[in-house]
């Protein structure tokens, strides 16, 4: 009988043995996890580290021309002339760089005066590439011959384009404003288009998505910069909550195209909404086309083919 029951205790303490096993076991497994989360975070925090200069601030130059995109240019303007160091000083100087020193308009009828044109500007450390009009050949030569010593050039939202005509973006990665892809990537064949992705590094490049993505990758840039703690602590000042700067791809949202349909057509130059009572539009191989504006029906109408293509592999 004793035997009996020392052998029910030995089995019950061998089952408690092995369930505390388990148990531990799971929990070490849950602690390493989160260690190797951490530690992951950390490193993508310090990937691409930049060192600031031991005196002085970091010249950021945005260049700009008519029609340039307001939120495009003033989110990141707005995120470097935010961010205080431990000193309590504003390590970035910023300046407007543009072909004159006259008034243009920018996106909504902005009036703006630039700082410096071409011919005088500071060498920046930083360059911001906001959506514009077409680039003068005087812009894409200044852009050029500055990225040989900056630390960062940026485009944001179709700032890519701008970036893409200076030929220093041919064999890289990039992105840009999700309603461009198709038009960006059957211009630029060589550019490397990352659909999905809220910014993209590659060497001292970068480009961000639409609009608002400007923001994070110029929040990305204050942590290669200073590190996550003044990045985290900018972005609360500006009351701003968006995590995509800590997660270049958060924009999967934008990764796969709409779909037109009869009952909902989308422009295929852009892939916005189109009302088809008054878009201007084109047949092609019997299909009827609609377009938001006439300049997207021309850039159609120029090689339908690429189009109707692009929109089957997507």
């Amino acid at each position: 009988m004793i035997a009996v029951m020392n052998a029910q205790t030995n089995s019950m303490s061998g089952r408690d043995l092995l369930n505390a096993a388990a148990r531990f076991g799971l929990l070490t497994a849950l602690a390493l996890f989160i260690i190797g989360q951490f530690s992951a975070n950390a490193a993508s925090a310090e990937a691409n580290s930049l060192k600031p200069p031991a005196q002085g601030q970091i010249p950021v130059a945005f260049v700009i021309s008519e029609g340039a995109v307001i939120i495009d240019f003033c989110g990141p303007w707005e995120v470097f002339r935010d961010v205080m160091v431990s000193s309590g000083d504003h390590p970035f100087r910023l300046y407007t760089v543009s072909d004159k020193t006259d008034p243009i308009t920018a996106g909504g009828g902005m009036k703006i005066v630039s700082n410096y044109t071409f011919a005088d500007a500071p060498a920046p450390k930083v360059i911001v590439i906001p959506a514009q009009s077409e680039p003068s050949r005087a812009m894409l030569k200044w852009i050029r011959e500055a990225t040989k010593n900056t630390d960062v050039t940026m485009s944001v939202c179709t700032g890519a384009f701008v970036l893409a005509k200076t030929g220093l973006l041919s064999g890289k990665s990039a992105t840009t404003f999700h309603a461009a892809f198709g038009t960006f990537a059957m211009q630029f064949p060589d550019i490397k288009l990352k659909r999905g992705a809220r910014f993209v590094e590659d060497g001292n490049l970068a480009s961000a998505g639409g609009l608002s993505s400007g923001i994070d990758l110029a929040l990305r840039v204050v942590e290669r910069y200073y590190g996550r703690d003044v990045a985290q602590k900018t972005a609360y000042n500006m009351e701003y909550q968006g995590q995509g700067w800590m997660n270049a791809d958060s924009n999967q949202v934008y990764a796969a195209a709409p779909v037109s349909t009869a009952e909902h057509p989308l422009c295929p130059v852009c892939g916005m909404d189109v009302d088809v009572a008054t878009a201007p539009k084109s047949v092609f191989k019997g299909k009827t086309y609609y377009f938001c504006s006439d300049d997207d029906k021309k850039i159609f109408d120029s090689a339908p083919d690429k189009f109707v293509d692009a929109d089957k592999k997507l």
